[in-house]
């Protein structure tokens, strides 16, 4: 195994420091493409390709985004999952690209959460 370099050291501390942003309050936002098998081949590739180039075209700084595995729900896909700070988490379903850009308008930048795509509100609470 070749020996870390000081600049392979700040690549891992950077990329550490951006998957916690959301926790630490340095995101405003989160929004997770699930991107499980079923929601890659019901469009979650598309649907991330959409949310990525809205977030470069309205110049936002504060959204993280990231992925995830299947969550079980492979009829509904796809999934998305908007966490905005200090707000319950809001899973979206049956997301194409369209209702991907209505919902990064109108919820991520304007925190109105778009009900008719709704899923689920909340956090799954194991207990």
């Amino acid at each position: 195994m070749a020996k870390l370099k000081i600049e392979d050291l700040k690549k891992i501390k950077e990329k550490v420091h951006a998957e916690t942003a959301l926790r630490e309050g340095f995101n405003r936002v989160k929004v997770t493409v699930h991107m499980g098998t079923c929601g890659i081949a019901s469009g979650a590739k598309q649907v991330m390709d959409e949310l990525l180039r809205d977030i470069e075209e309205a110049g936002s700084t504060d959204v993280m985004v990231t992925t995830s595995g299947c969550m079980g729900l492979c009829s509904r896909e796809p999934l998305v999952t908007v966490e905005i700070l200090g707000q319950e988490p809001i899973k979206y379903e049956y997301v194409d690209t369209n209702k991907m850009r209505q919902i990064f308008k109108r919820h991520v930048l304007q925190g109105e959460i778009q009900t008719p795509f709704v899923l689920a509100r909340g956090a799954e609470i194991l207990k």
